[in-house]
Order: C-alpha cells, then sequence, then structure tokens
C-alpha cells in the first residue's frame, strides 16, 4: 500500500517579492516623471516660439499696408488686445514705438512671451522669456536674466 502525499505548490508572491517590484517601480517613475515633465516643458516652449512667430508675421503684414506696427490685436487681426495668454501657459506682450515712420524711423515693435503667473513654465528656467523684434531678432532668456538664445531658439 502506498501512501499518496500531496505537496501544495505555492501560489502567489511572497513580501519580498512584492517589496522588490514596488522598488523597482518606485525607481522607474523617479527617472520617468522629471522625464515627461521636461518634455512637455519643452512642447509648451514651442507653443509659445509658434504663437510669436505668428504674431511677428502679422506685424509684418500690417506694416506692408498701413506702413506703421501697431499695438492693436484687432487690428492685427489676432482677436484679442494685449497681452495675450497662450493656453494659459504664456502671456505675449507687444511693446510699439509707434509713430509715424520716416526714412530715418521706420517704427519698431519687440514681442514678449513670459511665463504666466502661476504657470508650471515658470518651472522652466532655462528658457523662461522669448523676445522677437521688428528686425526678426530672436532672443531668450532664462530666469536670471541671462542670454539663452543658443539653447532656446536652436
Amino acid at each position: 500500500m502506498r501512501i499518496l502525499t500531496l505537496k501544495y505548490k505555492s501560489s502567489g508572491f511572497s513580501l519580498i517579492e512584492l517589496m522588490i517590484v514596488v522598488t523597482i517601480a518606485t525607481i522607474l517613475a523617479a527617472i520617468a516623471i522629471p522625464a515627461y515633465n521636461s518634455q512637455i516643458r519643452k512642447s509648451r516652449r514651442t507653443e509659445a516660439k509658434t504663437a510669436i512667430m505668428d504674431l511677428a508675421a502679422r506685424e509684418e503684414r500690417y506694416f506692408a499696408t498701413q506702413n506703421i506696427y501697431s499695438n492693436d490685436g484687432v487690428a492685427l487681426q489676432y482677436g484679442a488686445a494685449f497681452p495675450v495668454s497662450t493656453g494659459n501657459y504664456y502671456t505675449i506682450t507687444v511693446v510699439n514705438q509707434v509713430g509715424a515712420p520716416s526714412a530715418t524711423a521706420p517704427g519698431t515693435y519687440t514681442l514678449w512671451v513670459v511665463p504666466a503667473a502661476g504657470s508650471s513654465q515658470l518651472q522652466d528656467t532655462s528658457c523662461q522669456t522669448f523676445i522677437v523684434d521688428q528686425t526678426g531678432k530672436q532672443t531668450s532668456l532664462d530666469s536670471s536674466g541671462n542670454d539663452s538664445t543658443a539653447t532656446c531658439w536652436p
């Protein structure tokens, strides 16, 4: 007569195995979340640069027909008065030296895009402010006010 012994295989995970998985997931999250936030900030920078270049093109079209620059969003067919918010992340401001252009002073404009108050883009310290003027010069400043054009306008 044979005596049968039953052996039970354990099923499931031990506490140590579960803690190892949790540790690995935490390490991956610690790496992935900051990288994700950085990429989101970069994409919002692109939106800001697109908006400022669109506004610069509108200024140039207006100048071509009126021989003067404008700081009126409606005149530029932008649909709003300035400053304008771009997706609640940036604010666009137009600084104009509006006046009758002449051969020596054809008029100027400077467009500024800065992070909106309370926006997560304030954490983007390397490319905080974007500036474009009537000559097409593109400038960028970091959060300390230092020139970061080489980094932010590649």
